[in-house]
């Protein structure tokens, strides 16, 4: 589709920042002619990859490769070191571009090629599917929804049960899930686990932990930012005591808590307050290959053991169905993530042919 309409010029760095093997920086707008006039070395083709030279004057800024996805759209290929990227950047904006030097998620219209609006949608959200199942399941959208819509009208209760599922959105948007517990109960060893790496230090002493550490847990395809808090207890170290009640502060603005317990020590301290405190965290036994602290298992619990990874596959299930409300995430199946698409779904409830607009 032509941009000869719009009158102003953007250059948008479809890329991440930062060193790579190659950028991508797409120009849109009516200047795009006449900037690969005077600043490529040779003509441009529509749909074609043109290699030649970048210039500033007579300065050579990189060898790259033009591609013209129409008269006022072109794509430039660059090297990705920084100097060259930033040296082309600084070109454009010279030469009249409104310079879009970072990403913006999603993508602007001016960065993507969909045929059609929910294509559209798709292809600006991409960059966002930090996993696998992410990106399949975002990808697989255009021909559910196609699917769905061949098969005639559908039902509504099948149209409100899409409208409640935020699984794409989970998916797209991770979740803020907090490891709280006592002291020494295993937190970090656990967190490991669902890293599926060693992120945070491990040591059989109270206080280990003195900062909550957050990264990024690719729970079975779901991506989650998971957060290590300090130990919940009584202390008299200044240091642990500010990293404690900063960690608080974290744990406000989460949107799920794993509250872990230490089988082998009584219900009775921290351990008490904490179950108390959070009633609605998911609770998980740890070292259950320990003599108990108590009679039996009073509190519903999954139970771990987290040195050895025992028990962390059905956590790892638990946690999917905390934010997604099932087990496993399917490819298939119809889908909403943002807020047209919602709006369009509630009105097809009660007029179906509204779907269309999809």
């Amino acid at each position: 589709m032509s941009n000869s309409s719009r009158t102003i010029s953007s250059a948008c760095l479809l890329t991440a920042p930062g060193s790579a093997a190659i950028a991508v920086v797409r120009l849109t707008g009516p200047a795009v002619p006449g900037f690969i006039a005077d600043h490529f070395a040779k003509p441009a083709k529509i749909a074609r990859c043109v290699h030649g030279d970048l210039m500033d004057g007579k300065q050579i800024i990189d060898d790259a490769v033009v591609v013209l996805v129409d008269q006022d759209t072109a794509d430039l290929n660059l090297h990705g070191g920084p100097w060259v990227v930033q040296r082309m950047l600084n070109l454009l904006a010279q030469t009249g571009f409104e310079v879009r030097s970072s990403l913006e998620f999603p993508l602007i219209d001016e960065a993507i090629d969909g045929d059609t609006t929910l294509n559209s949608e798709v292809l600006s959200h991409l960059p966002l599917a930090r996993t696998e199942l992410g990106v399949r399941v975002l990808l697989a959208q255009t021909h559910a929804w196609e699917k769905l819509k061949s098969a005639g009208v559908p039902d509504a209760a099948d149209l409100r049960c899409i409208l409640a599922d935020r699984t794409l959105d989970c998916l797209l948007h991770p979740r803020r899930l907090a490891l709280i517990g006592a002291a020494n109960v295993g937190k970090s060893t656990l967190a490991n686990q669902l890293f599926a790496r060693e992120r945070s230090i491990t040591a059989d002493v109270p206080g280990t932990t003195r900062d909550w550490v957050g990264e990024i847990a690719n729970v079975n395809g779901l991506p989650v930012m998971l957060l290590d808090t300090p130990g919940m207890r009584d202390t008299e170290d200044p240091i642990e005591m500010a990293a404690i009640q900063r960690s608080r502060g974290e744990i406000g603005r989460t949107d799920g808590l794993i509250l872990l317990i230490d089988a082998s020590r009584p219900l009775e301290g921290e351990q008490s307050r904490l179950l108390e405190e959070f009633p609605s965290a998911i609770r998980v036994v740890n070292k259950v290959d320990r003599p108990f602290g108590w009679a039996s298992d009073p509190i519903g619990a999954i139970n771990t053991v987290a040195t050895i990874g025992h028990g962390v596959e059905e956590l790892r299930r638990e946690i999917v169905r905390f934010f997604c409300g099932q087990e496993s995430i399917e490819i298939a199946g119809p889908r909403c993530w943002t807020d047209r698409q919602r709006a369009v779904i509630a009105s097809a409830i009660e007029q179906s042919q509204r779907l269309a607009d999809l």
